[in-house]
């Protein structure tokens, strides 16, 4: 299987709040039965992908760049597979057949970061399909996108998102339920 097949297969549907909307992709999404939402409303649209990947501008960075690379696109469909991993770019490299420094110079110049930085966002964007749920405390979330403490999670979480993991979970729910919108009638 290719690295775009295996990235649709992998990028599962879970209304992830994207912190940088290039990296959202809604025909990436699976179905229950385990087929792409684009391969299965639209069959052979993954061609259709494929050939538009190919007609990306080259200076181009973001991970449907990266697809453009067979090694970056392996590497992809690793992290997206199994986020929760402990990974290294030793064991990253090595699983995709590139030596550590061939892998972070490959992996920055299609997808515009290095991998692990590139990872951390990921499970972070994970975390916040996660916490609009609400279901889930903070720890479990912490420790379903990776993280082996809560304090480590939610360092990282306010640190890209601006704002600790609980308080983002509450402003959503009040944006959601309109609470402290100056809009609303009286």
């Amino acid at each position: 299987m290719d690295a775009l097949s295996d990235v649709l297969r992998t990028v599962r549907l879970t209304g992830a709040i994207f912190f940088d909307v290039h990296a959202s992709a809604p025909w990436a999404a699976e179905t229950p039965a385990g087929d792409t939402i684009v391969g299965a409303m639209f069959p052979g649209s993954v061609d259709v992908v494929r050939r538009y990947i190919e007609t990306l501008p080259a200076d181009r960075t973001d991970w449907l760049a990266g697809l453009r690379d067979p090694f970056i696109g392996r590497a992809l469909a690793a992290l997206h597979h199994d986020p929760a991993r402990d990974w290294t770019i030793e064991g990253l490299a090595r699983g995709v057949g590139l030596s550590r420094s061939a892998l972070a110079q490959r992996f920055t110049e299609f997808v515009g970061q290095p991998p692990m930085q590139y990872l951390m966002k990921w499970r972070m964007q994970l975390a916040a399909n996660h916490l609009v749920s609400g279901r889930q405390s903070i720890a479990v979330i912490a420790n379903l996108v990776g993280y082996d403490s809560e304090a480590a999670f939610s360092r990282v979480f306010k640190k890209v998102a601006g704002t600790p993991p609980s308080e983002w979970r509450k402003q959503r729910a009040d944006a959601e339920h309109g609470v402290g919108d100056n809009h609303s009638p009286n």
